[in-house]
């Protein structure tokens, strides 16, 4: 199925579901979605981090700190953040991940969604779907810190990263 014929749900302000539309249809109407980010580290602790391919609707070719991606219709955060996470690391068997909190994000431009904050540890070799990964590496925390100013991050991503630093903090 192509990805903007996929059904969302659309959501009001307090994450209550007011109506469906296709995901095409959501992005270029501006409507408010559900999203899941998932932070992956491997058993060294290391972070997933990955470039996403020029073909994905929203923020092509940028890089990522989370696996994760739109929640579809009648589909809970929960279901989507491990469904999204094995696919797009190309794992089966993967460990639930962790729900931290939830956010919406809203970039004032039409971009909007409540952005669910999962972490979880994958040991499994992975690998990424191709239509959705260009590249991809398990970085320390030191060297994802110095990329930050370096590469061009998603800019939802890069607030759920901000948000969970925060929220590890206890603020």
């Amino acid at each position: 199925m192509n990805p903007a014929d996929e059904i969302l749900d659309i959501v009001d302000e307090d994450d209550r579901v007011v109506g469906q539309y296709p995901r095409g249809e959501a992005y270029a109407r501006g409507l408010r979605h559900r999203c899941a980010f998932i932070e992956v580290r491997d058993a060294a602790g290391r972070l997933f981090v990955h470039r996403r391919t020029a073909t994905k609707l929203v923020f092509p070719s940028l890089y990522d700190l989370f696996v994760g991606g739109v929640v579809g219709a009648g589909e809970s955060y929960d279901e989507a953040a491990l469904r999204e996470a094995e696919e797009e690391l190309g794992v089966s068997g993967l460990p639930r991940p962790e729900f931290l909190f939830k956010f919406l994000y809203d970039d004032g431009a039409g971009n909007s969604w409540w952005s669910a904050v999962y972490e979880v540890r994958c040991e499994l070799p992975v690998r990424p779907q191709a239509e959705e990964v260009e590249w991809h590496g398990f970085l320390p925390d030191e060297e994802v810190e110095r990329q930050l100013t370096e590469w061009e991050w998603v800019p939802d991503g890069r607030a759920a990263y901000e948000r969970l630093r925060a929220f590890r903090a206890g603020g």
